[in-house]
């Protein structure tokens, strides 16, 4: 699976090309930016793309109006086509949000439900709907709102016109933006029959087609299995992570990459691929959240270096700063042109480390040394072996371990390092050391 050797980049483009927050109908041509910024992504290692809603929406694009076209505030589909066409000659795979829980009052089936009421053929197609209720927008009838947000009407995903509908709309993206994979919003509401039903259609649609549903918490393994998806979005080390490096203490970062990807019969996701990110559109981004900024590349060195598919989310890679409780718009900004940084190019050589490894790519995970603020940890498959260690302190470290080498190289430099007489590891320093066989 192509994506398993992939770096991820994140868009979200209603904010990345500054479109304003409410659909005002006016047509612009917005998303041509990104043709702009695809030698950045190329500099900084990036082969995949995921763009959050880019669908005719009522406003922040998870209330979408239309699954068929491009949203008016973004251009035509045939802008974003010259887009995936210009990703793809570059060898930039591309996955787009499916946001099929719910959609926004703007849907046009819903229009017709309050047009029309009883009489309407669509109205078995939402969620829990009665005539004889009221929601807060006081249409006269209820409807259940996803996590009782009345904006975002839930689909009645046991209704084989929604999914047939759905369908549809998947197999247009294939055939005319040739995309590469799905995002599923929010995958933990979705009913498991329809996921499975949804992988074996886009199966037959596309070899290699990547499916990727947004999980938060729950167990992960059991997850991906009731729902035959090939990934989720790895919340439990995201939240992990910050907290290590925070509170310097890696055990719970190690602990919990232990639990999902280790060697024991009780791992929850061994073999598994999971998205890995330190940020997203929907938290507060890392240079926020992280305490101190040596620790920032860190991060980085840490979700290419462990079991799973790499993210980055635009903006972050040269230390962008957003807080959650600015709210949503404050972390999906527009910038005119993209920066870069130390911590750019440090991204860039953890990329081109990550994609030319099988080991990292493909490996189990197994912890071999273990304090507060240092992790070495072993990734391994039966062809390639690489050791990866942080050290989080600001005093070098010696690490006494038998490294089953006596020389590495260190993916991240190019350089050789020597395991003879003890390891040490420079202050807030991360190495992807390849064993010699």
């Amino acid at each position: 699976m192509w994506a398993y050797e992939s770096v991820f980049y994140q868009i979200y483009p209603l904010g990345f090309c500054g479109a304003p927050y409410e659909n005002d109908g006016n047509p612009e041509h917005r998303i041509l930016k990104v043709l702009d910024w695809i030698p950045h992504m190329k500099k900084l290692g990036i082969n995949a793309i995921y763009f959050s809603p880019l669908f005719e929406s009522d406003t922040h694009g998870y209330n979408t109006r239309d699954y068929t076209r491009i949203d008016t505030r973004l251009g035509t589909n045939e802008d974003f086509k010259k887009v995936c066409d210009a990703l793809h000659a570059e060898g930039i795979r591309i996955v787009l949000d499916g946001v099929f829980n719910h959609v926004g009052r703007g849907f046009w089936a819903f229009q017709d439900v309050l047009r029309n009421r009883e009489n309407s053929p669509y109205r078995w197609w939402f969620h829990n709907i009665s005539f004889e209720g009221n929601s807060n927008y006081n249409d006269g009838l209820w409807y259940e709102g996803w996590e009782g947000n009345y904006d975002l009407v839930k689909l009645n995903l046991g209704n084989e016109d929604v999914v047939q509908h759905i369908f549809s709309a998947v197999k247009g993206w294939v055939d005319e933006f040739d995309i590469d994979g799905l995002r599923l919003d929010v995958a933990y509401c979705l009913p498991d029959e329809f996921c499975r039903r949804l992988r074996e259609y886009c199966d037959s649609l596309k070899d290699d087609f990547f499916i990727l549903g947004e999980v938060l918490h729950g167990e992960y393994g059991r997850m991906l299995e009731a729902k035959n998806i090939h990934s989720v979005t790895n919340y439990q080390c995201y939240k992990g992570i910050h907290s290590a490096f925070n509170s310097l203490n890696m055990f719970e970062i190690i602990h919990s990459l232990a639990r999902l990807f280790g060697p024991e019969d009780w791992t929850v996701a061994r073999g598994r691929h999971l998205l890995s990110f330190i940020d997203n559109h929907d938290v507060t981004r890392a240079a926020s959240i992280i305490n101190s900024p040596a620790h920032l590349p860190l991060t980085y060195a840490l979700i290419y270096g462990m079991p799973g598919i790499p993210c980055v989310y635009y903006g972050s890679e040269w230390g962008e700063k957003a807080d959650k409780s600015q709210g949503d718009p404050a972390l999906r900004p527009c910038f005119d042109a993209p920066q870069w940084n130390e911590l750019t190019g440090y991204i860039a050589r953890l990329s081109e480390a990550k994609k030319g490894s099988e080991a990292l790519n493909y490996g189990g995970f197994r912890s071999v040394v273990l304090t507060n603020k240092q992790c070495i940890f072993e990734r391994r498959t039966d062809n390639e072996r690489v050791l990866v260690a942080i050290n989080a302190d600001s005093e070098p470290y010696t690490a006494h371990f038998d490294a089953g080498c006596g020389q590495a190289e260190d993916l991240i430099t190019g350089s050789m390092h020597d395991f003879g007489g003890g390891s040490e590891l420079a202050p807030y320093t991360a190495y992807f050391w390849k064993c010699e066989r």
